[in-house]
């Protein structure tokens, strides 16, 4: 399977600031877009949460397309249909789609394309920026490079859990800005990791080279 050749452009992002004189965060309709689109654009932005009171933001490194009802390996496949568990992937594009792995991880995701279609992203690694001193506690003992390494491990390091499912991705506690851009030759593109359905489909997306990424095959 290759990515869908139907995505659009990225929309354009203006260079208007936030009160806070910060970037504004992406508009809803940057990912109003295939899922395969909106991940290989991700590289590079910035995640800023305030879970907990407390500022953490990292730069994206590593994101998987999940791409719709065709996808065998998303939570919205078509042998699912809609559930309560994955419910808010058919939300609005720009929402975050937040659910449990293995009883204890929880894992954060980016709602892309038309609402009701089923489509996100899967947010696997990024590199801590700021308040990295708050990502340490969260993720204690850790070498730097680990503490956004997986996407269980971002979403414990950013404080995000079950509260933010559903939350526009625009606004506080947790939004995305963007951030540099990433030259095609930086951008490595392969088979998503720990899956066993559609897992040669070249999903996954990361920055080649980068300590934090969470696997190189």
């Amino acid at each position: 399977m290759t990515p869908r050749k139907n995505a659009s452009a990225a929309p354009e992002v203006r260079a208007r600031r936030s009160a806070h004189g910060e970037p504004a965060p992406l508009p809803a309709a940057f990912y109003a877009r295939p899922a395969e689109a909106v991940a290989r654009e991700l590289l590079g932005a910035t995640i800023v949460s305030e879970a907990g009171g407390v500022r953490v933001s990292a730069e994206i490194v590593e994101t998987e397309a999940y791409v719709g009802p065709e996808d065998e390996a998303s939570h919205a496949a078509e042998r699912f249909g809609r559930t309560a568990r994955n419910d808010a992937m058919f939300g609005p594009a720009g929402t975050a789609y937040v659910y449990l792995i293995y009883g204890m991880h929880w894992c954060l995701n980016f709602v892309t394309g038309d609402e009701g279609f089923g489509a996100a992203v899967l947010v696997r690694a990024a590199r801590p920026v700021d308040g990295i001193e708050h990502a340490r506690a969260r993720r204690p003992g850790r070498p730097d490079h680990e503490l956004m390494r997986g996407p269980g491990n971002l979403a414990r390091a950013l404080g995000v859990d079950a509260a933010l499912n559903r939350h526009p991705l625009d606004r506080p506690p947790l939004w995305i800005a963007p951030g540099r851009p990433i030259a095609e030759a930086d951008v490595a593109v392969g088979p998503r990791i720990g899956i066993s359905r559609a897992a040669d489909w070249p999903l996954r997306f990361w920055l080649r080279g980068d300590p934090h990424v969470s696997g190189k095959s």
